[in-house]
């Protein structure tokens, strides 16, 4: 059995404490080798880390995946569950629902998956406050059994209240290390890292890259 901590998340996904990152496969840092990252992939699994974090804008890391997922299910072995976490990162723009499912749709269809473990979403313009019809359409996408958990990567604290007076359920907020100092934190007794306000959201921002 695993010992590698986990943490359940609001919809009742149980992700490891520990993500393998997938930035690294983006192009930014070099040709990947798709054979090579399955490899790897293959070892952390087996390893108990079983969670994987990836993008939509990250290259051909939801491919990837997708490549691994497809192999472990055809391998006739005992597999071990994975969770894969994903981002949607659209420009701003219109959001319209048949723009952010068209992306969901061709998120679920490289990573060879029927239903999406977790969608994290960012968005680079606050003035532009269209995220909030994005993040509308998303929910209504979960409340459909299309996703999971619905999650968000370096929003503010204000913007993060605003998202979930709307009724959005946010399970957590992926933060870059320096960007954690921005927003306002609180501990609560569950040991869970919150917003100042009363939904209580987990905050990560350490990543482990593949290779």
């Amino acid at each position: 059995m695993s010992t590698v901590p986990k943490v359940t998340l609001a919809g009742g996904l149980e992700v490891c404490r520990i993500l393998n990152g997938m930035w690294q496969v983006s192009g930014a840092h070099g040709t990947v080798s798709t054979t090579r990252a399955v490899e790897a992939m293959q070892t952390y699994a087996d390893a108990g880390l079983t969670t994987f974090d990836m993008a939509d804008i990250y290259g051909p890391a939801e491919d990837i995946f997708g490549r691994f997922n497809s192999q472990l299910k055809s391998s006739g072995k005992d597999v071990p569950a994975l969770q894969a976490l994903t981002k949607y990162v659209p420009n701003p723009g219109p959001m319209e629902r048949k723009v952010v499912q068209k992306a969901v749709q061709r998120s679920m269809s490289r990573m060879q998956v029927e239903i999406l473990d977790c969608v994290q979403f960012h968005w680079w313009d606050y003035n532009d406050r269209r995220y909030l019809d994005a993040l509308g359409h998303l929910s209504d996408l979960q409340n459909e059994g299309i996703i999971r958990e619905i999650a968000l990567t370096n929003f503010d604290t204000q913007r993060m209240e605003e998202i979930t007076n709307k009724g959005i359920r946010i399970s957590s907020n992926q933060v870059t290390p320096d960007f954690k100092y921005k927003i306002s934190l609180k501990k609560t007794k569950q040991n869970r890292i919150s917003c100042f306000f009363v939904y209580s959201i987990y905050v990560s921002w350490k990543i482990i890259c593949l290779f």
